[in-house]
């Protein structure tokens, strides 16, 4: 299962182990458990610390590893073979079952511990998912630190009829106690949040009380991270508050026009820019979402919990997210069907028929992915022909299973009520309206900024991106913005965080002017 290198690595994370572990293994006489009975063996053999036994029992699914901890008596569970990207997941399951400390606030950790009550978390996942990793962790650290708290991961291409009789149809999809929970990407914060019920209010007194910044960044993406860096260096007095820190960048795959970097993967740079922050005294404000903006003496940000931050000068990186094709079906199948990343939600319509829409790159390479692992792709194009690359076309013209549609208008999405079978679009030539037979949908028609909130209090373009001049100012002054929500022309990682710098120093100089 591991070769020689991921041993060599694994077996050194394991000297961090300070109390025992015991791995408990449920298996069937499939494939994938004599994969996971082999995993935990070779596991076991690196660390006298970390023991293994088989109970069928143990588990209501097979193949499945529990993770417990002897000391603690905690128990976190993969349903499943934990690797791909919940490799990590796996990693960090046993260092924090066996006693290596959890890097959280303190305040989160004794504030998981003191939760009473059951909470018994379920999460589906696709290996191939770069956002799972991040709930996974989250409620494995909980599970960890507050044996109340269970934690099973559960693979959902493995567990196909489950999922199917769940009706999950996006990951990562979070069961709690049997009901869904969330759907998406969600921060440790917020699940405490959502199950400590005097969190919020807490949390917005403590916001309250803060003092007014220096440089307050409002966003936690490449843009965001890096005007908080320079921010920083500066010596002001810095914040950021973001909703999820990395932004859309935690849901990017690969990455490979990073300069000086030839390839990284989305949630490792969200990691890498989080650690670089986190470098200075910058107060990170994460899981919070920006209302209003207004300004009197200082720049004033309203929050959603009700809180008020002020600030000297503030910057705006707020990003930007997948754009929705607004007809009729969208909201009601959005998670049902209806899903923004292939890569994601791809394998849970192993062997059915989807569409995608948008013949742009992110659109084709979609198509590409997902004939690997479906029946059948449409891809629905608004224009007469593709946007995207020549090569890309190519391969998807190469693949049997991709019919390319061109001048075709979505106008619906259908389904039963519980889920899509199907979309409606109309051809742009002849006006004749079509209907296809689908499992699921895959939009990807770029992306629209996350601005609205900002009408009224700094000049917007008519497709509602922030008007920035060349030193990254707003039509208010002291307000500075960067990245994808401004009218800088091209959206890309690396233009973000120079645009993020750029306003940083801007900010700067008018501080020193004013």
């Amino acid at each position: 299962m591991l070769d020689t290198n991921l041993k060599q690595q694994l077996s050194s994370y394991l000297q961090n182990l300070k109390s025992q572990v015991e791995l408990v293994v449920s298996l069937d006489d499939s494939a994938k458990a004599q994969e996971l009975n082999t995993l935990a063996t070779e596991i076991a053999g690196l660390s006298d610390l970390v023991s293994l036994r088989r109970d069928d029992s143990a588990s209501k699914r097979a193949p499945a590893m529990q993770v417990h901890s002897v000391d603690k008596g905690t128990v976190i569970t993969f349903a499943g073979v934990p690797m791909g990207h919940e490799f990590t997941s796996l990693v960090l399951a046993l260092l924090h079952s066996g006693g290596h400390p959890i890097k959280i606030e303190p305040e989160l950790i004794e504030q998981i511990r003191q939760l009473t009550g059951r909470f018994e978390f379920e999460t589906y996942i696709s290996l191939s998912c770069q956002t799972c990793p991040e709930v996974v962790q989250a409620l494995n650290m909980m599970a960890a630190i507050n044996p109340n708290i269970t934690s099973v991961m559960i693979d959902g291409a493995l567990f196909q009829q489950e999922v199917s009789d769940r009706n999950v149809m996006a990951v990562p999809t979070v069961f709690l106690n049997g009901e869904q929970f969330s759907q998406g990407a969600i921060t440790l914060e917020r699940i405490i949040q959502k199950i400590d019920v005097n969190a919020e209010a807490r949390q917005a007194e403590a916001l309250k009380q803060k003092d007014a910044f220096d440089v307050l960044v409002v966003g936690g993406g490449p843009a965001g991270a890096s005007a908080a860096v320079y921010a920083a260096r500066k010596g002001l007095r810095t914040g950021v508050l973001a909703e999820r820190f990395g932004g859309q960048v935690a849901d990017t795959v690969g990455i490979e026009n990073f300069i000086s970097v030839q390839y990284t993967e989305g949630p490792k740079l969200v990691n890498a820019l989080e650690a670089h922050v986190r470098q200075y005294e910058v107060d990170i404000m994460n899981n919070q979402r920006a209302t209003k903006l207004s300004k009197s003496e200082q720049v004033e940000l309203e929050l959603a919990n009700g809180a008020v931050l002020k600030s000297k000068t503030l910057i705006l990186a707020p990003g930007a997210r997948w754009r929705e094709m607004n007809v009729p079906g969208e909201q009601e199948y959005r998670g049902k069907g209806v899903a923004y990343c292939p890569h994601c939600d791809g394998p849970l319509f192993k062997g059915k028929k989807v569409a995608v829409i948008g013949g742009g790159n992110s659109g084709i390479e979609a198509a590409i992915d997902l004939a690997g692992i479906v029946e059948h792709v449409t891809v629905l194009e608004f224009a007469a022909e593709l946007r995207a690359d020549a090569v890309l076309v190519k391969k998807a013209n190469s693949m049997g299973n991709i019919t390319i549609i061109t001048e075709a208008q979505t106008t619906e999405v259908t389904g039963d009520g519980n889920k899509v079978n199907g979309l409606q679009y109309t051809d742009r030539n002849t006006g004749n309206s079509h209907h296809i037979e689908l499992a699921g949908i895959f939009v990807q028609i770029g992306l629209v900024p996350n601005t609205e909130w900002l009408r009224g209090a700094v000049e917007l373009s008519p497709r509602g991106e922030i008007i920035v001049d060349e030193r990254g100012q707003t039509s208010l002054p002291g307000v500075f913005a960067a990245g994808d929500a401004t009218t800088v022309p091209y959206k890309q990682i690396v233009i973000a965080m120079g645009s993020g710098a750029n306003a940083s120093l801007g900010a700067f100089d008018y501080l020193i002017r004013h």
